[in-house]
């Protein structure tokens, strides 16, 4: 196999003939939504990664790209957010409910399913829960059973003006909501392709969570239980799986049902929480959006922190040296 002779951070090193940007920082171990890219002084678009061929002599500079400082925030994209809390818009019992839910949780990005907006004039709709300003919409294929039709609501997305970032969702059975990896696998490849920053909604499959980061996906979002069945962290040990070998942000999507939830799937690692059921059908929507921003807060925390190991026996926690006899 040919190779050209580049530098790479002040550093030569040699790669592979017509490797692309893309895969240089897979192979180099670096998280893609964390740095940002220069080639010969000019800096690349993160859409072109993909598709960027390096060439001889290339003077590659990869640089932390953390948008206004440092911290422990989360990186999407290219895009940072202070909040790991992703919140959804549907189930709530009025438009009103559902701005105090979205401002109590403290979440940055919001997920809207297009297909549900009515955008007849002087028509109240989600969009009017939502602060753009303040918050990233988050574009969902809710309901899309096909490749086809997930592609094809990403592409409506882009067109009403919306962001790049999409949560890609194929469902595969109506009766558990599952979705169908095959097809969300081959609709990533297609919307990655078309400089969409993908999300995919998954089972908690580690190979299948490998084959999307491949394929150029932003994040992986595998479920912790089925959409709405409220049951937690069902498979804690796959979730292990998945982010040791992730170099993308492993977000939790769906199956949350309260606070603690959230604290468990924060505690194990992983970078963010998505959750919509557990929040608007509580009895008090606002009050347990709070509920939620704090178990995420306190997961993360707890994981920095780093707990003690588990024992079969008990240790004093006591110094035993001047005991009295």
């Amino acid at each position: 196999m040919s190779e050209v002779r580049i530098t790479v951070n002040g550093k030569p090193r040699s790669v592979s003939t017509g490797l692309s940007i893309a895969s240089l920082l897979q192979e180099m171990g670096v998280n893609l939504g964390h740095v940002a890219v220069e080639r010969n002084d000019e800096v690349v678009p993160r859409k072109t990664w993909p598709e960027t061929a390096i060439q001889q002599d290339d003077r590659i500079e990869v640089v932390a790209f953390m948008g206004g400082g440092s911290g422990d925030v989360l990186s999407i994209g290219g895009k940072t957010f202070r909040s790991r809390l992703l919140v959804g818009t549907g189930k709530y019992r009025s438009i009103e409910e559902t701005r105090k839910a979205i401002e109590a949780s403290g979440a940055e990005i919001v997920t809207v399913a297009l297909r549900r907006v009515d955008l007849a004039p002087g028509t109240a709709t989600v969009l009017d829960a939502i602060d753009r300003k303040t918050h990233t919409l988050l574009p969902n294929t809710a309901g899309c059973y096909t490749a086809e039709e997930a592609i094809r609501t990403c592409r409506l997305a882009r067109e009403l003006g919306m962001a790049d970032m999409v949560k890609l969702e194929v469902i595969g059975d109506q009766k558990t909501l599952f979705p169908d990896g095959a097809a969300t696998l081959e609709a990533a490849k297609v919307l990655v392709k078309e400089g969409f920053v993908v999300l995919p909604y998954c089972l908690d499959d580690p190979i299948l969570a490998k084959k999307l980061e491949e394929a150029g996906c932003a994040a992986v979002m595998p479920l912790a239980a089925p959409i709405g069945s409220g049951l937690g962290i069902r498979n804690p040990y796959n979730l292990r799986i998945i982010m040791e070998n992730a170099k993308v942000p492993i977000i939790v999507d769906a199956g949350v049902g309260t606070a603690s939830d959230a604290a468990v799937a924060m505690e194990l690692g992983c970078d963010g929480v998505l959750m919509n059921t557990a929040i608007a059908g509580a009895k008090d929507p606002v009050l347990m959006a709070e509920a939620m921003r704090d178990g995420v807060i306190a997961g993360r925390k707890a994981f920095c922190a780093g707990r003690i190991p588990r024992k079969l026996y008990a240790t004093a926690s006591s110094p035993l040296a001047g005991l009295i006899e």
